[in-house]
């Protein structure tokens, strides 16, 4: 838990007791349902929690505004990202039954209010969103063919609407045919080993 506040010092006391309240939540669920791996779960924060807060470095997000996690797994990054933005609506999606179980259970377990669950794949998901965030469940490509028609007209960010993806390792092969790609590199951001090869990539994406 250290290390969040190490990098997200104006924390309120309920988002301190929520992000600290996530090792017991997922230790628990990952007993009955492993949606993190033995060796993760000993650094959640780490490798989960903080890894998913890159996006937030990146761009914050505004009140009112919505983000769509795509194959969301365990939560994240939706669930950390939730807790760090509760005035922003953020919809969880993931098409496998048992891991949307774990994050309504967490979910509830930390009384997030601006969150939306769903168990179904992204292409039956209809609303508009400012921002779709994910953490590698596909190539770019595929990925953007996904989600290419969820994207809010109206842009009210730093950043143009469109996909923050975590992804790692070397992009340039994957991302060579989408020249507004920018690549934030995590490691300029936080200075554990961990993220050396960790990046956001923001994707602009136009509204239908």
């Amino acid at each position: 838990m250290e290390i969040i506040q190490k990098y997200f010092s104006n924390l309120s006391e309920e988002q301190i007791q929520q992000f600290d309240k996530l090792q017991e939540l997922y230790q628990d669920w990952n007993l009955k349902i492993n949606v993190v791996s033995r060796k993760d779960i000993d650094e959640l924060y780490l490798r989960h929690v903080l890894h998913s807060l890159g996006i937030a470095k990146v761009q914050s997000f505004k009140s009112g505004s919505k983000v769509l996690d795509v194959g969301t797994g365990g939560g994240f990054p939706g669930v950390p990202l939730a807790i760090l933005f509760p005035e922003t609506k953020f919809h969880l999606v993931d098409s496998i039954g048992k891991k949307i179980k774990v994050v309504e259970e967490v979910s509830e377990g930390l009384q997030l209010k601006n969150v939306k669950i769903t168990n179904a794949r992204v292409e039956t998901i209809t609303d508009q969103y400012d921002f779709i965030v994910s953490r590698a469940v596909a190539q770019m490509e595929t990925f953007k063919f996904w989600v290419k028609h969820r994207i809010a007209k109206k842009s009210n960010h730093e950043l143009k609407n469109g996909i923050l993806y975590l992804k790692g390792g070397d992009l340039k092969e994957e991302l060579a045919h989408f020249s507004k790609a920018t690549i934030y590199n995590l490691e300029d951001y936080f200075e554990e080993p961990f993220f050396e090869t960790k990046k956001v990539v923001h994707l602009p994406l136009k509204y239908k």
